[in-house]
């Protein structure tokens, strides 16, 4: 029996690496999902875009329901992440970082703790600035990724 290859699913609405993700997807003939709330021009035989109605986490509802094992998720949203490695998804940051069911809960209370301190004022919600480093560690994530997925189909 043939297993299909991975899907790649995007949380579009504000992922900076979608170029790259095409790039990867391009060398290894693998379908991406680009998910968002509103249509996002990245023309390419590939790429599927899907516009899901407005609202929130109308994205992540649509990749949780849809990813399958081995399929990748990139994302910065650490519940969609959860949700995709319960599904046992492959799930990467933006900026190359893996989730996994060893970090998940880390990154699950460290977003609480972050919540709080917002509400609480102790914390402006500052967002370090995406880097030509960051770009570099996805692409290289993302290639490993892809190599781990394909090996385990």
């Amino acid at each position: 029996m043939v297993l299909s290859k991975p899907a790649i699913y995007v949380d579009g609405d504000a992922c900076p690496v979608k170029k790259e993700i095409v790039r990867v997807a391009e060398r290894h003939g693998l379908s991406v999902f680009l998910v968002a709330n509103a249509w996002i021009h990245l023309p390419h035989p590939l790429v599927e875009m899907v516009v899901v109605t407005a609202g929130p986490d109308e994205a992540d509802n649509w990749i949780a329901e849809n990813i399958a094992a081995g399929d990748i998720c990139i994302t910065a949203d650490i519940p969609l992440a959860s949700r995709c490695l319960e599904r046992d998804g492959r799930v990467i940051g933006p900026t190359g970082k893996p989730f996994t069911q060893a970090n998940i809960g880390n990154a699950l209370a460290m977003r609480e703790l972050k919540s709080h301190l917002r509400e609480t004022g102790e914390d402006k919600g500052f967002n370090p600035t995406f880097t030509k480093n960051d770009r570099s560690q996805f692409l290289q994530a993302l290639e490993q990724q892809v190599q781990a997925a394909l090996r385990q189909r």
